[in-house]
C-alpha cells in the first residue's frame, strides 16, 4: 500500500465543530495506582525529604482526559479495599467517569509508585506490587455489558505481564472487537514491570496485530525494533504498521506527532508552552485523540480531519505540561478553546 507524504501546507485550524462532545463511550482498561511524587525537583527518591500522593495508572488518567473534554468513559479494574482504593474510586466519580467495571480486592493492596525526575532529567521508579490487587483482575469479573456498549476499548500493556489480570486483558479485548469496538493501544512500556526486555518486548508485540489505533513513542519505536531509527518512515511501516491497522501516531513530545494510516501520512506541530511537569502529557494526547474519534470516525480517511484532531490532542499534551500532576493538569474543552482563541488560532 502506498503511503503518500501529507502535502505541506494543510491546515490544522480548529473550529467549534471538530472534535464534538459525544455520548459514545470510551472504556479504558488497566491499573489505577497511588503515585508519591517527591515534594522537591531534581532529587533521586532516596535523596527526596518527603512525597506527595497522587492518583496514578494511564488508562485511568485516559478515562478522566476524556471526561473533562465532554465525552462519555468508564474504567475497568481492580484496587484493593483500602483507604487508597477508595480514594481513586471516589477521583474518578468526581470526575464522571464510569465505574461500574472497578472491582476491589480486599486479600491484597492498591498499588503504590514512587516516581521522581532526578536532575539528569530522567525519570525513576520504584514499585510496589507484591503482587497488588490490579494484577489479580479476573476474566469472571469483567463488566461484560459495559464492553459490549463501549465505541472504544482502550488499553495499555502492563495489565499483560502477570496473571490473571492478563487473561482477563485478553477475554476484554475480545469481548469488544466482537462487538464492533475501535481497539486502541498505548504500550506505556514500563521495563522495571516486566521479567526482562524479551518478555517485555514479546508480551507487547503478542497484541500488536489486533489494535485498530496505536500511539508510540520514539524511544519505544527504538525498544520494539531493536534498535531501529525511529525517525526512519520505513521503519516504522514495515515493522510497525500492519494490515489491520486504522491509524499509528509515534508521538514527539513538545515537537509533535507523526501518523500513518493505509492511504497517507504526515507530521503536526506540536504546540509552544512553558513546560512544568511533564507527567501525564502523553495520557493527555491519547484523551483528545480518542475524543476526537469517539465523535468522528470518518478521520481515519479525511487526512485534513486527522490533522485537525492530531493538533487538538497535541494541545491536550501540551496544556497539561503546564501543571503539576497528571489527573490536576487533564485540560477542559473549555481551556484549550480558550488557549486556542489567545494564540489566534480560532
Amino acid at each position: 500500500m502506498a503511503h503518500p507524504t501529507s502535502s505541506s501546507g494543510q491546515s490544522n485550524d480548529l473550529t467549534k465543530e471538530d472534535c464534538k462532545e459525544t455520548s459514545s463511550v470510551v472504556v479504558c482498561f488497566g491499573e489505577m495506582l497511588i503515585d508519591f511524587v517527591p515534594m522537591v525537583g531534581g532529587v533521586s527518591l532516596a535523596e527526596a525529604p518527603a512525597f506527595k500522593k497522587a492518583p496514578g495508572g494511564a488508562p485511568a488518567n485516559v478515562a478522566v482526559g476524556i471526561s473533562r473534554l465532554g465525552s462519555s468513559s468508564a474504567f475497568i479494574g481492580k484496587v484493593g479495599a483500602d483507604e487508597f482504593g477508595y480514594m481513586l474510586a471516589d477521583i474518578l466519580k468526581q470526575n464522571n467517569v464510569e465505574t461500574s467495571g472497578m472491582r476491589f480486592d480486599s486479600n491484597a493492596r492498591t498499588a503504590l509508585a514512587f516516581v521522581t525526575l532526578r536532575a539528569d532529567g530522567e525519570r525513576e521508579f520504584l514499585f510496589f506490587r507484591n503482587p497488588s490487587a490490579d494484577m489479580l483482575l479476573q476474566e469472571s469479573e469483567l463488566d461484560k455489558d459495559l464492553l459490549k456498549k463501549a465505541r472504544i476499548f482502550h488499553y495499555g500493556s502492563i495489565s499483560l505481564i502477570d496473571e490473571p489480570c492478563k487473561s482477563a486483558h485478553l477475554a476484554a479485548m475480545s469481548i469488544a472487537k466482537n462487538s464492533g469496538c475501535i481497539l486502541s493501544y498505548d504500550p506505556n512500556l514500563r521495563l522495571a514491570l516486566w521479567p526482562s526486555a524479551d518478555a517485555a518486548r514479546k508480551g507487547i508485540m503478542d497484541i500488536w496485530d489486533q489494535a485498530d489505533v496505536i500511539k508510540i513513542s520514539e524511544d519505544e519505536i527504538t525498544f520494539l525494533t531493536g534498535g531501529d531509527d525511529p525517525y526512519d518512515d520505513n521503519v516504522v511501516l514495515k515493522k510497525l504498521f500492519h494490515p489491520n491497522l486504522k491509524l499509528l501516531i509515534v508521538t514527539e513530545g513538545s515537537q509533535g506527532c507523526r501518523y500513518y494510516t493505509k492511504a497517507f501520512k504526515g507530521r503536526v506541530s506540536g504546540v509552544k508552552v512553558k513546560p512544568v511537569d511533564t507527567t501525564g502529557a502523553g495520557d493527555a494526547f491519547v484523551s483528545g485523540i480518542l475524543h476526537c474519534i469517539a465523535s468522528d470516525q470518518t478521520i481515519f480517511q479525511d487526512e485534513k480531519r486527522l490533522r485537525k484532531a492530531l493538533y487538538f490532542a497535541n494541545v491536550c499534551g501540551a496544556l497539561t505540561v503546564t501543571q503539576r500532576g497528571a489527573i490536576p493538569a487533564l485540560p477542559t474543552k473549555e481551556a484549550i478553546l480558550q488557549f486556542l482563541l489567545e494564540a489566534a488560532v480560532i
